[in-house]
């Protein structure tokens, strides 16, 4: 079960409302790299979570109930950012040729803020924030990933606040509003803290040392030749490129790491006729 509180997490402040940057938050919203998939991400990993101990799932459940917070910052600010934004195309078309003075707070309105809005946050959202990105495309849950490796999980944890932190950067880069600016900052050290709890949960279940995931199936299974070799793909006598996946012990201390030239070891596959009754041409089912 869970709680709420009527109040922020943190402070969300727009002095000047740009509904291009609303735009622009959404993708931190309901993009590939937004709120609502870590959101999502780590609550289902946490439903899902099996063991002996229930801490790994706690911490996601802790980490997953601050993204809502998250994720209701981000809704406030497209908000904010929409306040006096045109809602006419005679409007919109007033501001864009420079006619309208003072709109938002301040000057004339760029042509490319106006035109660069996106249209369903007046025509299905009444200048509002919605679960979708930056193009206005509904985010559909593809991007969240529950395995029910807790290991595995955790990596994708790490790659989902990276890339997360990649945009909140972007987006402060490309704010112009002070208040943004902080919210962004605030934002961008929970992205650095999170990526730190999810290497640090690695590092607790081991490390590079409990690779392969999963370690639960015996490696005297897998085909143990190939499992430290890295396989070059250019033509002959074209190395692959050195570095530390090429030689040298394996991270996971198991093997020696080596170059391969892929070569090929299976036959030229051959199919059977089409079917008569699969709507192939005459030539595929083998008829004259």
């Amino acid at each position: 079960m869970y709680y709420h509180d009527t109040r922020l997490q943190y402070p969300v402040r727009v002095s000047n409302p740009d509904p291009l940057f609303a735009r622009q938050l959404q993708q931190a919203i309901g993009g590939i790299e937004g709120e609502i998939r870590v959101c999502l991400q780590y609550f289902f990993q946490a439903w899902g979570a099996r063991g002996p101990t229930n801490k790994y799932r706690d911490m996601l459940l802790h980490t997953a109930t601050e993204e809502i917070g998250h994720i209701e910052m981000l809704a406030t600010a497209v908000a904010l950012n929409l306040e006096n934004a045109p809602t006419t195309l005679q409007e919109s078309a007033a501001q864009s040729s420079g006619l309208v003075g003072a709109v938002m707070g301040g000057g004339e309105r760029p042509r490319h803020m106006v035109e660069g809005m996106l249209q369903r946050h007046l025509l299905s959202t009444g200048m509002a924030a919605f679960p979708a990105n930056s193009d206005g495309v509904p985010f559909d849950c593809s991007h969240v990933y529950a395995s029910g490796n807790l290991a595995a999980d955790m990596f994708a944890n790490v790659t989902a606040e990276s890339t997360g932190r990649v945009l909140a950067v972007r987006l402060y880069n490309a704010a112009h509003d002070d208040g943004m600016k902080d919210m962004l900052s605030f934002l961008i050290a929970r992205d650095t803290m999170h990526q730190q709890q999810w290497l640090a949960a690695i590092e607790e279940m081991g490390g590079s040392a409990a690779l392969p995931i999963p370690n639960s199936f015996p490696q005297s299974q897998e085909k143990q030749e190939f499992s430290y070799a890295f396989f070059g793909t250019s033509r002959e006598g074209v190395p692959p490129p050195d570095g530390r996946w090429t030689q040298g012990p394996s991270l996971d201390g198991k093997g020696q790491f080596e170059v391969r030239q892929a070569e090929p070891m299976g036959d030229e596959p051959v199919l059977g006729p089409a079917r008569p009754d699969s709507g192939a041409q005459n030539e595929q089912i083998g008829e004259k």
